[in-house]
């Protein structure tokens, strides 16, 4: 149904994340991949939902006025919230440990937003997920990081991994959410783009 929606149109993912490669696939969509590189500063006093917004839609920015008619571009991104503070992809193990310590036994929002954009417009949505860990063991988050190098991911860890697989006890909304991409609704912006 998608695919025959979308089919005068070329699909531009700009995300190197393997997951919402995977994700475009398993929708049986036709896209290549366009990586620009974009600096992730966001002003200081926007909170939650309107950091990632903000992020999805400044990494559109590359592609400003490059756009061919038929073309639509899939800018996105993810963060973890803590009691209002944004915990971003941690630099180093240290910051990764202390990342997964905050979460540890506590409740916590992941916020994924898309902005889908083309010559003539742009969409940006988000989907809130609440994620409940259990209590993790130093010796836990030590193993975790080790094995799996969460440098990459938004709150130093991926749900599809080890540590969610032992450490998620609840979640609230949308999985895929999650991992990054709220599926549903990129879904439901396609079929209206």
């Amino acid at each position: 149904m998608l695919q025959e929606k979308l089919k005068n149109n070329q699909l531009i993912l700009a995300s190197g994340s393997p997951r919402r490669q995977q994700f475009l696939k398993d929708l049986g969509l036709e896209f290549s991949i366009e990586l620009k590189p974009v600096e992730e500063v966001y002003p200081p006093e926007l909170k939650g939902a309107k950091v990632a917004e903000y992020l999805a839609e400044l990494k559109t920015t590359p592609f400003k006025n490059k756009l061919k008619a038929n073309e639509i571009l899939i800018t996105g991104d993810t963060i973890v919230c803590l009691d209002e503070k944004v915990l971003g992809k941690p630099a180093n193990e240290e910051e990764a440990h202390q990342m997964l310590e905050l979460l540890s036994n506590r409740s916590h929002e992941v916020i994924s937003s898309v902005c889908l954009t083309s010559a003539e417009k742009s969409v940006v949505f988000h989907d809130v997920t609440k994620v409940h860990f259990k209590e993790l063991t130093i010796e836990e988050i030590s193993f975790y990081i080790q094995a799996h190098q969460p440098y990459d991911k938004a709150g130093a860890y991926g749900i599809q991994e080890w540590i969610g697989q032992i450490g998620v006890d609840k979640i609230e909304g949308s999985y895929f959410n999650v991992m990054g991409m709220p599926l549903h609704l990129l879904y439901k912006y396609l079929m209206d783009f």
